[in-house]
This record gives C-alpha cells, structure tokens and sequence, in this order.
C-alpha cells in the first residue's frame, strides 16, 4: 500500500503540481524582493505631490479629425477586452510592442540609410496601430472595470512620451532619412519639442488641448508611410515629378512643418498667460521656466551634433537621436508630474548628465570614443528614466493603496457603464 502511494505521489500531475506551486512560490518571492528594492530607492515625490495627485482630474478640450471615427472602433474593441485585465497592463503592453518593432527596424535599415524586408515594415505598422488601440481603450477599460485613478492618466501620458521618441525615428529609419542626418537631426528634435510643448502649455492652462490634426492623425501618417514600404521599400527615394525633390525630403519637411506649426499654436497658448494667480502656471509659478530643461537638451544636442570629432550624427544617426530622445522622455514625464500634482520644476534634472559628459568630452578632447560613449550615455538615462517612472509609480501605488499591473476588487460596484 505504502509503494502504491509513492509510485502516486511521484505520478506526473502531481510533480506538475509541485513544479507549479513552487514556481509561483519563487515569483512572488522574486515580485516582493523587487518591491522591497523600489521601495529603498530615493523618494522622488513629496507628501504634498501624492496628496495633490489625488486630488487631480484630467481636463481636456478639442476633438482631432478622426477621432469621432475611431471612437466607435475602440468602443468596440473594448468589448473583447476580459474585465480582469487592469488598464495600465494594455498600455505597457502596446507599448513594448510598439518600441519592439521600432527598434527593429532601426537595427534592419542600419541607422536609417538602408532599406529592409517588407515584413519589418508591416510589423512596425502592426505595432504601431496595436500600440494605438490598446492606449485608446485603457481609459475605457478602466471605466467598465471602475478602477479610475491619477496613475492611469500619469502612466499614459509617460508612455506616450516613451513612444514619441520611438515612433519618430522609426519613421525616419523607414524613408531612409539618415542619408541627410542633419534633416533627420531636426525632424526628430522638433517632434520632441512639439510633443514637449503640448504638456507645457498644460501645465500652464491646466487643459490638455488637442488640435484637428494631433497624435491620431500622426500616428496613421506613420502607419501609411510604414504600409508604402511594404508594397515598395524603395519609394522614397525616388523623385517628386517636375519638383526633383525626393519623397523622403518631402516626408521630412511635412514633419518639420507640422511640429512647427503644433508648437507655435502651443506657445501661443502659454504667451496669454496660465490659470495660477497673476496668469502664473498651475503651480503658481513662471510660465516661462519649462522651456528651459528642453532648451537645454537641444543646445547641448546641436553641440554634441556639430562639433563631433568622430561625426556621430552621421555615422550613428539613429543612436544619437535615440540618446537625445530619452533625455526628451525623462524631462517631459517630470512635467506632467508636475501638472498633475500643480508643484514646480526643478532647474537640474540627473538626465542632463549624458548629454553634459558628451560635450565634456569632445571639448576636452578625452580618450573616450564617441561612439562608446554614446552608448553608456543611453544605457545611463535609460536606467535614469526608468527609476523615476518606477518609483513614480510605487510611490502613488502606496499612497493610493492601488496596484499598477493588477485591478484591486472593488467593494462598490461600477457607477457608470457608458464607455
């Protein structure tokens, strides 16, 4: 009887049963370590920020070209999402997919100057358009599953800011712009700046506005340009008939003037003055002062451009703008932190080390090769821009009593079913 029971126990569902139990055992060993270490970083957020986070409700006005058409897709598709899945997990996801295929396609064309297989590009275009719905519908989904809060907004709003910087140089790598890195350099700056611009002209009006042609129609934009690859890899290299003017050109300049013209609508918005006291920012303070952590960036990035021993730009175009782009994403997250929870600005941000070190090096002619450099240079802000977001994250977690990836049961059932 005692072999039966042995020769039982050793059955293979019950040493799958075991394998399972203790490998949920070790994640969430792994996932409470992981907490404990977040939670010894430094605080980023003061008591007032978390309280007045709390406080905050997402104001907006404006509605863009499509999407009164897109609604109802999203509206839709929402549908199909199962209730269990908590909002910010659709963004993360979107997102991951969304840098995963950029970074894909910039690797394939080699900084932007050579063309790649047709199913790159349709990939890209998948998850780009993927990366759209699933940040449309996490608003949504929130609602049907009643777990509203300040986080949801902060954390779309960041990764928006992440993809921005993917999305833009994905599309230059798709034309093959980096034959003419200067044109490149500002295409992708300006979009930067553009996006930049949008969030501080909210943290001086306290709305979010959008235009008729904002960050829907620019995302199908790129997602036409990504389809036109696929059907001809080499069509925008070829000339604009009578004009003589290659389509990539075309493409770059389109990107220019629309940025441009975003970003002078944005700062016209914040020369008529903020919703503080005296037209100040919602914080109460200069309207002018955000421009300066994004003026900076570029100054040093023009720099760091033009004086390059090695020419950077030229040779690692890609990287070089991807550097600057993550920099772009750390001081726009720390903006909309601080409209969300109406506090000012700080005048240094750990960000700027990169770029700072970059233009160190070249003026005092160091040891270090630019092309090494500009690497730790990445791996350094991206580290920088993921512990902000992360603490960020656990800090309002904690004080809101919240999970970020998990949807917490509610004791009160949804109030509003219309999504």
């Amino acid at each position: 009887m005692a072999t039966s029971n042995r020769n039982l126990d050793k059955s293979p569902s019950a040493l799958i049963r075991h394998n399972v139990r203790q490998l949920k055992e070790q994640t969430q060993k792994l996932q409470t370590n992981a907490k404990e270490a977040v939670r010894r970083m430094p605080v980023v957020l003061t008591e007032q920020q978390l309280k007045r986070l709390k406080e905050h409700k997402y104001a907006s006005e404006g509605i863009t070209l499509f999407d009164p058409i897109m609604q109802e897709f999203w509206k839709w598709l929402v549908e199909y999402c199962p209730l269990w899945v908590a909002p910010n997990l659709l963004t993360i996801v979107g997102l991951a997919l969304n840098i995963g295929t950029s970074v894909l396609l910039m690797i394939e064309t080699d900084g932007a100057k050579e063309q790649c297989s047709r199913w790159i590009y349709f990939l890209t275009a998948l998850g780009l358009f993927i990366y759209q719905s699933l940040d449309a519908i996490d608003g949504k989904q929130a609602r049907r599953t009643n777990s509203q809060s300040p986080l949801g907004e902060l954390f779309d709003h960041g990764c928006d800011s992440v993809s921005a910087v993917f999305v833009t140089i994905a599309c230059c790598c798709a034309v093959q712009l980096g034959v003419y890195p200067w044109l490149m350099f500002w295409a992708c700056i300006l979009s930067y700046f553009a996006f930049y611009a949008a969030h501080w002209q909210t943290y001086v009006s306290g709305k979010l506005k959008f235009g008729r042609l904002d960050c829907t129609e620019a995302q199908f934009s790129f997602i036409v340009v990504y389809f036109i690859c696929t059907i001809s890899p080499g069509f925008w290299s070829k000339s604009i008939p009578y004009l003589q003017i290659e389509y990539r050109i075309f493409v770059a300049l389109l990107m220019i003037g629309s940025t441009l013209w975003s970003s002078f609508n944005n700062i016209r918005a914040i020369s008529q003055g903020g919703c503080g006291r005296n037209f100040s920012s919602v914080a109460g303070t200069s309207i002018i002062f955000p421009g300066w952590p994004i003026g900076f960036v570029i100054f040093l990035a023009v720099v760091a451009s033009n004086y390059s021993t090695s020419r950077v730009l030229e040779e690692h175009t890609s990287l070089h703008l991807l550097c600057y782009g993550i920099v772009f994403s750390k001081i726009t997250n720390r903006l909309i932190v601080g409209h969300m929870s109406r506090s000012p600005l700080n005048g240094w941000d750990t960000s700027f080390v990169g770029p700072l070190a970059v233009c160190i090096n070249q003026y005092f002619n160091l040891f270090i090769d630019e092309h090494i450099l500009l690497w730790l240079f990445l791996l350094y802000n991206l580290y920088d821009l993921l512990r902000y977001n992360i603490k960020v994250c656990q800090e309002l977690c904690d004080f809101l009593d919240i999970h970020c990836f998990r949807i917490k049961p509610s004791t009160t059932p949804p109030t509003n079913q219309n999504h």
